[in-house]
């Protein structure tokens, strides 16, 4: 499995990055613990998450997440076998919010005492905040980066206007800059990378890293009328995808996935993959059967003509 460069970090990564919004959330512990296990076993070394995940979970506070995930590493003794992605800036109730330095400085410091880690390999911004100014925000990450705290930064959810001046702002100071981009990205959502971000990140040779590259599941083919919607969690959030452009995707899958006897989850992340500037979509799974899934996709090749297909059914 050939390895993609994270930008100019240094750090190089398989083409599929499991995303851990599910663990301590939809995945118990011991189903974590087994699908980190293959996720590695399977080649495969970054896991992404965040300090946030999943306060959204009714008596959740945040930092499930990163804690199962420092058991998982405590209990494997495997920190050299993966690389580990978290971010800070969303709301965390009373441990606070945003970029300002003081709450990078205790976020950080939380972060690796839930992964039971001295160091992040991926220290990302999780959301834009106005209210700090961008000097701030970065001054605080080198800080980290030069106590060895942190590897490489990225940042999510920013305008391309935004990362740019995150950019010109690190190059003028001699600062780390943004070395990765995690946009929403998949064959229903194009339009936010796409627009803008893409060109950015090519010319700026930054990786990215794509979230929702599933469109929530959307794209699996498990939701293909309202019955289908209380299939899971997620099912809420379909019916803005259900709809005469969902469904020609949907088409479009069944039929690229009948040609390379595949499923549909295989085609839809192995088209992220073979996007110009994209380094690895972050998918999830919730069991080992879902996990194959995710394995299969990168070492799926589709033609030329079958990511044509696909990109003109998703236009």
């Amino acid at each position: 499995m050939q390895k993609r460069k994270l930008g100019r970090s240094g750090l190089e990564i398989a083409p599929l990055v499991f995303g851990g919004n599910v663990i301590g959330w939809t995945a118990d512990e011991a189903t974590s613990f087994s699908l980190l296990d293959a996720f590695v076993d399977a080649g495969f070394d970054m896991i992404d998450t965040a300090d946030v995940y999943s306060r959204w979970a009714p008596g959740h506070v945040g930092g499930e997440s990163e804690t199962v995930i420092g058991k998982w590493l405590k209990a494997r003794g495997r920190r050299d076998r993966v690389l580990i992605a978290t971010k800070v800036g969303s709301d965390m109730g009373e441990a606070g919010k945003g970029l300002s330095a003081k709450h990078i400085a205790s976020a950080v410091e939380a972060s690796l005492k839930r992964l039971q880690t001295d160091y992040i390999d991926l220290y990302q911004t999780h959301w834009d905040d106005p209210e700090t100014p961008i000097e701030e925000t970065l001054g605080a990450y080198q800080r980290l980066v030069e106590a060895g705290k942190v590897r490489a930064i990225g940042t999510s959810n920013f305008t391309p206007e935004r990362l740019k001046a995150s950019l010109e702002i690190s190059a003028a100071k001699g600062w780390p800059r943004y070395e990765t981009l995690q946009p929403e990205y998949n064959l229903y959502d194009r339009e936010g990378f796409e627009a803008g971000l893409r060109d950015v990140a090519i010319a700026e040779d930054i990786g990215v890293i794509t979230y929702f590259s599933l469109a929530s599941g959307f794209l699996t083919g498990k939701y293909r009328s309202e019955a289908d919607f209380a299939k899971s969690v997620r099912g809420e959030d379909m019916g803005k995808y259900l709809n005469p452009r969902g469904l020609r995707i949907l088409a479009a899958l069944d039929a690229a996935a009948a040609e390379h006897g595949a499923t549909p989850t295989e085609i839809a992340l192995a088209w992220v993959m073979a996007q110009p500037g994209v380094t690895a979509p972050i998918a999830s799974a919730t069991s080992l059967a879902q996990f194959a899934a995710l394995a299969k996709s990168a070492r799926l090749s589709l033609s030329t003509e079958t990511i044509a297909a696909l990109t003109e059914a998703s236009a």
